[in-house]
């Protein structure tokens, strides 16, 4: 990142000021890809999710064979855990949020992809989801992603660094055969962080959500 910030503005590396611009600059885009969680609001949203899904749904089932192969692999020391799912509704991020929590997987930083209210965003975002920097999306991939880019390749190498479990939704609902340019940013972000040795290894889990009935 100070790189980054340099090669913008060659005089950042000795003179104070421009070192505090980058740096509230940093700490904006920061604040836009994520929010502190909240332990209130994930106890609440805990408590409240099995009554949502008790009237949206006649039943959850859950595969006990492969989540006993996830928790045997998640055993692994020192490899951080990223799941890839196809993407049905906008119930699969709450719902799989909720699995992994209840597994004793921890909060997983889950990929939000859709444009969301701004009210919406910040509550996603104390709740474990993670959101592309604002203008990006309007960005090319095969351009420079600049300041942007390089925060949010800082900031995947440090969630898989943590162990933190890490939500990648391969497309946009309605769900498609194409992968979505989001996806795609963040899949990229993964293998510069193996690239750069950021990790040694990454597990990658293939999660599957199915519905007789979509909501």
């Amino acid at each position: 990142v100070q790189d980054v910030a340099s090669s913008w503005d060659p005089g950042s590396r000795g003179d104070e000021g421009s070192q505090r611009r980058w740096k509230e600059e940093i700490r904006w885009i920061l604040a836009e890809i994520q929010a502190p969680l909240s332990p209130l609001l994930l106890r609440l949203c805990h408590w409240m999710l099995p009554k949502l899904l008790t009237r949206l749904f006649l039943s959850v089932q859950l595969h006990r064979g492969q989540l006993e192969m996830v928790l045997r692999a998640a055993r692994r020391p020192d490899v951080p855990l990223v799941f890839l799912c196809s993407h049905q509704s906008q119930v699969d991020g709450p719902l799989l949020s909720f699995v992994l929590l209840s597994q004793g997987f921890g909060v997983p930083r889950v990929t939000v992809g859709a444009w969301t209210s701004p009210r919406l965003r910040s509550l996603l975002q104390h709740l474990g989801g993670i959101f592309l920097p604002l203008g990006m999306a309007q960005t090319r991939r095969d351009r420079d992603e600049g300041l942007r880019g390089a925060v949010l390749d800082a900031y995947v190498q440090e969630v898989l660094r943590s162990r933190q479990p890490l939500v990648i939704f391969l497309e946009e609902p309605p769900a498609s055969l194409w992968l979505a340019d989001p996806a795609q940013r963040w899949l990229l972000r993964v293998l510069r962080a193996l690239r750069d040795g950021a990790v040694p290894d990454v597990l990658i889990v293939p999660v599957g959500i199915a519905y007789d009935v979509a909501p």
